[in-house]
């Protein structure tokens, strides 16, 4: 897991977190992990694979015209699963 250092943080800052963690029952560290996490991984990010199979429901595309697709342009779908990896 990665680590972070953050240099030149305010005295008041440190205390702001620290009051903050309190606040919500956990450590500094923990504190500023869910700060991050909150600040680049918002719930109401946009999710590209979510985003595009309701954009293709919406225009009524659907499996056999992915199939047709891939027929014209002479590559064909194969159905088989994907054999997991071997793992030692």
């Amino acid at each position: 897991m990665a680590a972070v250092t953050i240099r030149n943080l305010s005295e008041e800052t440190h205390r702001a977190l620290k009051i903050r963690a309190a606040q919500h029952n956990r450590s500094t560290e923990a504190e500023i992990r869910a700060i991050l996490e909150a600040a680049v991984r918002p719930e109401g990010r946009l999710r590209l694979g979510t985003a595009l199979a309701e954009m293709s429901r919406n225009l009524g595309v659907t499996n056999a015209d992915v199939d047709a697709l891939g027929e014209a342009l002479g590559e064909t779908r194969d159905g088989t699963p994907a054999e997991p990896p071997r793992l030692r």
